[in-house]
């Protein structure tokens, strides 16, 4: 580093030396045979001049090291201090109190917002999802009468609820914010959701993968309303969601992956309702709505792919009344079975393709 130094300062020297002998259009040096004492007094203040300039310049680069080193010391003891928080907080994770396990919970959120580093911070995230992940009974394969299981689930309902709202809410803080979990992976997959209402509304999904495969979703509803979808890859294959409202109102898909192949919904209310479309592809291939009120009722179809290729309707209805087609590629290759298909109200300019039913269900 010293040499290299050494040579860029004699470069811009010699560079700087040159420009100003060809702007002054010098054509060469006048000699002297004999050094006045002023000439001498000069060539002396020069000598210390160079010497006073190495000096600095030495002196710039240890002092730049000596700050790259006391940087490295300080991530070394930032690094060390959060494995020793995250060591308690996991902890807490495994104790028998809730209360304890909420803390530990609040730690490990509070934990990744002051890590380090990305990959620490996702660390923290992936213990939370991995609770989340722990094998659970839900309330209604609890035995009756059994009081003290139905307290522990209580208890242990209110954790887990807690960490989903923890997660939504890094995720409604905007990308530059220091405590946004926007881009971070989520592995939710085979999760039970049961219990009381449960909601992502206004969750940004921007970037990084996000997991509900075979996901059970067995609550009072799932909201995913208002949400925006720019980026992640997003999957919700293979879920069952059993009689649970399932709301993406005001939604956005502007980019990325989101699948719900072959995601099963039985007799549950599926609401897309004034969804934005517009960019991305969205797939429902081999999902089967039974019983299911689909709605996509002032939608806007705007760009990207939806894809219903071999999805099964039956009973239920598919509603896109006053939706707005203008460029989105709409495959309903889908089979239909005592299920209309509605379009009342919507329009259609410059669509690039509507697909067509495989099993003309009446449509309205």
């Amino acid at each position: 580093m010293l040499v290299l130094a050494f040579l860029t300062a004699i470069t811009v020297a010699g560079s700087v030396f040159y420009s100003g002998w060809h702007l002054l259009g010098v054509q060469g040096i006048k000699t002297e045979r004999r050094l006045d004492s002023t000439t001498l007094f000069d060539l002396v203040k020069l000598s210390f001049g160079v010497v006073a300039g190495a000096g600095a310049l030495v002196a710039l680069i240890v002092a730049y090291r000596r700050q790259r080193v006391d940087e490295e010391g300080a991530v070394r003891d930032a690094t060390r201090l959060h494995n020793e928080r995250f060591t308690t907080a996991v902890s807490q994770l495994g104790e028998v109190s809730p209360a304890v396990r909420l803390g530990g919970v609040h730690a490990l959120a509070g934990l990744a917002d002051d890590a380090p580093s990305p990959e620490l911070r996702q660390t923290c995230i992936d213990v939370l999802c991995a609770y989340l992940r722990l094998p659970y009974t839900p309330e209604g394969q609890l035995p009756d009468g059994d009081t003290a299981a139905r307290h522990e689930y209580l208890a242990l309902r209110e954790v887990r609820h807690t960490i989903i709202r923890l997660i939504r809410d890094h995720l409604r803080l905007d990308t530059g914010h220091p405590h946004s979990w926007q881009g971070h992976d989520l592995d939710l997959t085979s999760t039970v959701f049961d219990g009381r209402y449960v909601s992502f509304a206004g969750a940004v999904f921007s970037g990084g993968n996000i997991s509900f495969t075979d996901t059970a979703f067995d609550t009072g509803g799932i909201d995913f309303g208002d949400c925006s979808f720019r980026g992640a890859n997003v999957s919700f294959e293979r879920c069952a969601f059993a009689t649970s409202p399932v709301s993406f109102a005001g939604a956005t898909f502007s980019g990325g992956f989101v699948s719900f192949e072959e995601a099963a919904f039985a007799g549950s209310s599926v609401d897309f309702a004034r969804t934005t479309f517009s960019g991305g592809d969205v797939s429902f291939v081999g999902a089967a709505f039974s019983g299911s009120a689909v709605g996509f009722v002032s939608s806007t179809f705007r760009s990207g792919r939806i894809d219903f290729q071999d999805a099964a309707f039956s009973g239920g209805q598919l509603h896109f009344g006053q939706a707005r087609f203008g460029g989105a590629l709409v495959g309903l290759l889908a089979h239909f079975t005592d299920c209309p298909v509605i379009f009342e109200g919507a329009t259609f300019a410059d669509v690039s393709d509507l697909g067509r039913m495989t099993a003309g269900a009446p449509t309205a």
